[in-house]
């Protein structure tokens, strides 16, 4: 399968230039098959079959003949579609030097995509050429130091407060902040935690390390409510905004309609064990950011969507991402309090997408499994970021959840 990898890459000159600051070798194993490519600036100078008697190379990625087959089916099944999910599945093994392997993520990821058939195109959603949203900041106090938090709005009726993933901002949520549907009965509100997109870190940010915890996290949740008076809103969250969720279903239950989780657990055991990547100097955050993300959309989702997401999270600001992850890995393991959550106070809804390996559905089922009442979704053809990624798979599952809480109302 990889005999015409060389011709395939130097004729791409977009990759060549994703590329242009490799110059490496490394070596893939497909069974009991060995190819060692050699890489500078981009383009392949050859592609060697084995064996090999020495190690010659920098980093190696070996996998059974099975595996690499369907990861090279059209539209992967859920587990083989991105090199780190194969890797999260033990279906591959990395080995070696990470470096030039981490610093050119996206390029290595695209490289050993390439004998995958083209996958039929799907479209974006359209948007208004004017869309209705606003866009204010406003002061907020958190931690005891003034916040100039910016937020977008849209739509009347029942608040629903959307919170952001990890290392992103609320650029996420547009598509729901266009959808007259959701508008029609519901005030979207989306701002950006502070340290993201438009809301700036606090004075005196330069002399401390950003690090998100779980206090931290539901004061500000809860300080954004009071400032804009909104009374018991709906919090719709996605990954670490899904995580937080269940703590204020433990906590602050009878402040909130209702709290939906999008790629929820109590806790997920981590699928990368450094997140030093992300914030170092001989790596590019940005870059390495955004090629982790890649694997955790899901194929299915349009190039216009996929490709927006993982722009916001090539602009994040450096060490960011690693902040929110301490949060998502270590100060929200919340095992042993979900059980105490009381969905009659509260209605809560957990939705999960199928191609999602940092929070799986098994993840979410064990979660749900131990709260009473909690309403449990897996969703197909989506992965960690279904409002932005694929908007028009996402509000199959979203809208009967809004028009049910709406009812309750």
């Amino acid at each position: 399968m990889l005999d015409t990898l060389a011709e395939r890459v130097n004729a791409n000159d977009a990759l060549v230039r994703r590329g242009r600051y490799l110059s490496a070798r490394f070596l893939v194993g497909i069974g009991d098959v060995e190819w060692l490519v050699s890489v500078h600036e981009g383009r392949i100078e050859r592609v060697e079959r084995g064996p090999f008697l020495m190690r010659e190379w920098a980093f190696s990625i070996r996998g059974a003949a099975e595996a690499w087959r369907r990861h090279w089916e059209a539209e992967p099944a859920a587990g083989y579609h991105d090199l780190l999910a194969m890797a999260r599945h033990r279906h591959l093994r990395i080995e070696g030097d990470l470096h030039p392997l981490m610093a050119n993520l996206r390029w290595v990821k695209d490289v050993l995509a390439l004998p995958r058939p083209a996958a039929p195109a799907r479209p974006a959603p359209d948007l208004p050429e004017e869309e209705p949203i606003v866009g204010r900041y406003r002061r907020i106090v958190l931690g005891g130091r003034p916040h100039r938090v910016y937020f977008e709005e849209a739509g009347q009726g029942i608040p629903l407060v959307c919170l952001h993933t990890a290392g992103a901002d609320g650029r996420q949520w547009r598509h729901l902040l266009n959808d007259a549907e959701v508008t029609r009965h519901f005030r979207v509100l989306a701002f950006d935690m502070p340290w993201h997109g438009k809301s700036l870190p606090p004075a005196g940010w330069q002399d401390e390390e950003y690090r998100l915890t779980t206090d931290g996290y539901i004061e500000m949740i809860r300080a954004f409510s009071r400032a804009l008076g909104l009374e018991r809103p709906v919090v719709l969250g996605c990954s670490i905004g899904g995580k937080i969720v269940l703590e204020l279903a433990r906590r602050h239950a009878k402040e909130f309609g209702a709290l939906i989780g999008v790629e929820s657990a109590a806790w997920q055991p981590p699928w990368y064990d450094d997140t030093g990547w992300l914030h170092r100097a001989d790596v590019h955050g940005g870059e390495v950011a955004a090629a982790m993300m890649s694997g955790l959309i899901a194929p299915q989702s349009p190039a216009g969507t996929r490709w927006d997401t993982l722009w916001m999270y090539a602009q994040g600001g450096p060490g960011v991402f690693k902040g929110d992850l301490f949060f998502y890995r270590a100060d929200g393991d919340f095992r042993d309090r979900v059980p105490q959550i009381d969905t009659s106070r509260c209605p809560l809804y957990l939705l999960t997408g199928e191609y999602d390996f940092s929070c799986t559905p098994d993840d979410t089922r064990r979660t749900a499994e131990k709260i009473a009442g909690a309403r449990f979704t897996v969703m197909p053809e989506i992965g960690h970021f279904p409002m932005s990624e694929n908007p028009a798979q996402f509000r199959k599952f979203l809208l009967p959840v809004l028009e049910e809480i709406r009812a309750r109302h």
